[in-house]
């Protein structure tokens, strides 16, 4: 079990894991408070990947005080990913070849390509990371690359919402994500 803090406002991320050499499952809980860009949310996930670390499955409840939805993110023998959105309809798409899921707001999802790539602090080179990303509380599934930096000091992200540089454990999960959130 792991959990995080949110720094600068309240959210709690919490996630039971199951890790076996680069595959997880991750059964986890955001809960955020309202703040002056989205109401109070809490989303549950539950994440597999396969034996190479690739996500195969996202699927996610979020509960709003303006309703509750489900989606689901899966991605077939083909390397395509099909979306089940809140609205209903379906989306097929290779997501510029992304082979991960990256959840706005949460820690845990960086450690798929970290672990999946090797990334540690001070060795490797940078990479660009493409990813099928979901916004929250929004809910929206959209095409996005991150970009990773191995430094002295940990792992530089650039994210659609951050840029940062992130400490990991030996196990490659974010111990501090400065302007997101600390494990506690």
């Amino acid at each position: 079990m792991l959990t995080w803090r949110g720094e600068g406002t309240d959210r709690l991320e919490q996630v039971r894991l199951h890790v076996n050499g680069t595959r997880i499952k991750a059964y986890g809980r955001i809960i955020a408070a309202a703040t002056d860009t989205h109401e109070a949310f809490s989303a549950s996930y539950e994440l597999v990947t396969n034996d190479s670390g690739v996500t195969k499955r996202l699927s996610i409840h979020l509960v709003q005080v303006s309703g509750e939805t489900q989606f689901a993110i899966n991605r077939d023998e083909e390397d395509h990913w099909l979306v089940h959105s809140p609205s209903g309809e379906s989306i097929r798409s290779d997501f510029g070849g992304a082979q991960d899921v990256d959840l706005a707001l949460s820690p845990m999802f960086n450690a798929l390509p970290i672990r999946r790539l090797g990334l540690s602090a001070g060795s490797g080179a940078a990479v660009e990371v493409p990813v099928v990303y979901v916004y929250l509380p929004q809910g929206t599934v959209e095409p996005a690359t991150l970009s990773y930096t191995p430094k002295a000091d940990g792992i530089g992200v650039v994210s659609p919402v951050a840029n940062s540089t992130l400490s990991v454990d030996e196990n490659g999960f974010v111990i501090d994500y400065p302007g997101l959130a600390t494990r506690v």
